[in-house]
């Protein structure tokens, strides 16, 4: 891997599919002992929407019952 001339880098994808790295996904950078370590930024506690989406799913118990309009307004937040 080299480093261009802009600073940048070529995160592989086996690393990106490891950590959840998406596109457009922010990332922060620690120096320890020397080394310079890349993780996924944390949000402040807040979940982004697809997060959001994500967890209230999990909560949810299947159901064939909704129709195409209410899932989309779950996914928008507005249910």
């Amino acid at each position: 891997m080299r480093v261009t001339t802009k600073g940048q880098v070529t995160i592989p994808q086996e690393i990106r599919d490891q950590l959840g790295l998406l596109p457009n996904t922010e990332v922060t950078f620690d120096i320890v002992d020397g080394e310079a370590r890349l993780r996924k930024a944390k949000r402040g506690g807040k979940l982004s929407r697809g997060d959001g989406v994500i967890s209230h799913l999990r909560g949810v118990r299947p159901s064939n019952k909704l129709s195409t309009d209410e899932i989309m307004a779950l996914m928008r937040g507005k249910g």
